[in-house]
């Protein structure tokens, strides 16, 4: 067997690597605009109004990133993509972040060239199911059909949990997220299964009469959901899990879009190193060290975007529960920025 030098073999490996995986902040700034993969339509996570602007949790986390590498939450192109397109495109450079209620798993996070960057919302496996069925609980859902879709955690979730309760069932599953709406809708399924988050959208924004649908109480996954970016770009990654933490951090801080310029006075030590005022973590970055400042006076805190996009001040009127700050009883706990 012939000896080939590992530093051989390593210069090998550097040359197949996509062009886009090496550099992803040079491309950006070269490009003007960050490359956001979402969803193609999921009320309160990513779902365009009537003029066409993205809006929605996972659209914050695109602004985010825009403003703390442009210093302009506007500078991202929102590319929608179903279950099945969302690695393959972030692969081949076609877009610079997935944000797209994706679950982080450990295959994902190991065997599909893709590395997660922060959760940015808890979730669960749930159940929707129309009022006229008459059940209470999943346990209930023995022989029923259940609607899926194709690409996602959902399908081995339920086949382990139907298998632990001893449930039988016949999966429906379509490729399409509009298609499995529809055939839920027509009849052709008893269930809807996926994430709760997805489950209040889909009952409020694709129902005609949502009070005819139950959200059943069982949850039976966990699924943390973030974004990910590309195998082999520390500092891209970095970038996008910090501007997510300066989010918990400024909640956390009690800095909002409406008060970040008074707060720039604050004597507070972790306020001003989160909003530049004493230098350093932007340079960490290789970015402007109003990188965080620019990200919540136009994107505002973790709890605000919240709020607007899934809690109270929206339709799905999701409570924060494990969303929470961790002073509240939740699991969202923003990294020291020091």
């Amino acid at each position: 067997m012939r000896f080939v030098p590992v530093s051989a073999v390593v210069l090998a490996l550097m040359a197949s690597m996509p062009a886009a995986q090496a550099a992803t902040l040079d491309n950006v700034k070269q490009r003007g605009h960050v490359l956001c993969g979402v969803t193609t339509g999921f009320a309160g996570f990513s779902a365009p109004d009537d003029k066409g602007n993205w809006t929605g949790l996972d659209i914050d986390v695109c602004r985010s990133v825009a403003a703390a590498t442009l210093g302009d939450a506007s500078k991202f192109k929102a590319v929608p993509l179903n279950s099945q397109q969302r690695f393959t495109a972030l692969q081949s450079g076609e877009i610079d972040l997935l944000a797209r209620n994706t679950t982080v798993t450990q295959q994902r996070d190991t065997a599909v060239g893709a590395i997660h960057a922060g959760i940015n919302f808890y979730d669960g496996q749930g159940f929707l199911v129309s009022k006229k069925l008459g059940v209470s609980s999943a346990k209930e859902l023995n022989g029923a059909t259940v609607c899926m879709q194709t690409g996602t955690s959902n399908e081995n979730t339920m086949a382990d949990w139907a298998r632990a309760n001893k449930v039988e069932y016949k999966p429906v599953v379509i490729e399409q997220f509009n298609e499995v709406v529809n055939a839920f809708v027509a009849g052709r399924c008893d269930v809807f299964s996926t994430d709760a988050s997805g489950l209040a959208s889909i009952r409020i924004s694709k129902m005609e009469n949502p009070d005819d649908y139950l959200v059943l109480p069982e949850i039976i996954s966990k699924e943390p959901l973030g974004p990910f970016v590309r195998q082999g770009d520390d500092a891209w990654l970095n970038i996008v899990k910090w501007s997510i933490q300066a989010s918990f951090n400024a909640e956390e801080l009690d800095v909002t879009a409406a008060n970040v310029d008074e707060k720039l006075k604050s004597n507070n030590p972790n306020i001003q190193r989160l909003l530049g005022v004493t230098p350093g973590a932007g340079k960490n970055l290789g970015l402007d060290e109003k990188w965080a400042y620019n990200i919540i006076k136009q994107v505002g805190n973790y709890g605000e975007s919240f709020e607007r996009n899934v809690g109270k001040g929206s339709p799905l009127q999701i409570e924060r529960g494990l969303n929470a700050l961790w002073i509240d009883g939740g699991l969202i706990y923003g990294l020291p920025i020091r």
